[in-house]
């Protein structure tokens, strides 16, 4: 569920204008049309091919379901076509950002929070520069500041491979709140926020953190990533334990 209370209407612009359009694929022969992202097919081959060599390796009925389900995530990168997609009228062989139903029918949605010993504004500045985030979020590997509202993001991805997104800041409230979500082109569709909430008698800040993603396999790529020891709640959760711990000793 897309974080609606969160979030301004950009659809009367278009952010993307004038960004280069990058196709990173030279597709091979398709059962259909193609409906399935590059980067999707590249994480689609990687990641299916890893789960099918587990798959071998661990044997018996577990290790013939991992490497049935390795190769079909093969064959729908290698294809383009995903079936499953098209049964829903999907697309992500575009580069038009997700629409908000896309996170609801398919989207993943982690909402975490932890309560830190110092004053909100010294949090929402720290957090407002996104290049700090890499400090304690482990699962990213560098954030890069493109503007005042965008930046870049590369992030770790199953069996050693990452992906990578631009970013832009939807909802600003000084001390209070950042909202943010992916513009066209994503690896990983996703859109996130983070309040800053003054605690009673100024016992510190309770920081929320709310998130949304469409995995790029949709929910048997949240599985294939979980299986590498990348679940997502538990994943911001450990992230905020480490910002509080970072910001407690005066990071």
């Amino acid at each position: 569920m897309i974080m609606a209370q969160d979030q301004t209407d950009t659809s009367a612009s278009d952010p993307d204008a004038g960004r280069p359009q990058h196709r990173i694929w030279s597709p091979g022969p398709s059962a259909g049309q193609a409906n399935v992202g590059d980067r999707e097919r590249w994480l689609s081959v990687i990641g299916g091919g890893a789960v099918a060599a587990y798959g071998l390796k661990r044997g018996g009925l577990g290790g013939a379901v991992l490497l049935a389900l390795g190769g079909g995530l093969v064959y729908r990168g290698y294809t383009g076509h995903c079936p499953g997609y098209a049964a829903l009228g999907m697309n992500t062989a575009t580069d038009a950002p997700a629409p908000p139903e896309a996170y609801f029918e398919r989207g993943i949605h982690v909402d975490e929070s932890v309560t830190i010993d110092r004053r909100p504004w010294d949090l929402y500045a720290y957090w407002k520069d996104f290049e700090n985030l890499p400090r304690f979020m482990d699962h990213l590997q560098e954030v890069k500041k493109i503007d005042d509202r965008r930046s870049h993001w590369v992030a770790k991805a199953p069996a050693g491979t990452s992906v990578e997104w631009d970013a832009e800041i939807i909802n600003d409230e000084p001390n209070a709140l950042i909202a943010w979500r992916s513009l066209g082109g994503a690896s990983v569709d996703n859109a996130g926020s983070v309040r800053f909430i003054p605690g009673a008698a100024g016992e510190g800040t309770h920081v929320r953190v709310v998130l949304d993603y469409i995995p790029p396999a949709g929910r048997v790529g949240a599985a294939v990533a979980k299986l590498f020891g990348e679940e997502p709640s538990r994943q911001v959760r450990d992230d905020l334990q480490r910002f509080k711990e970072l910001m407690e000793r005066g990071g």
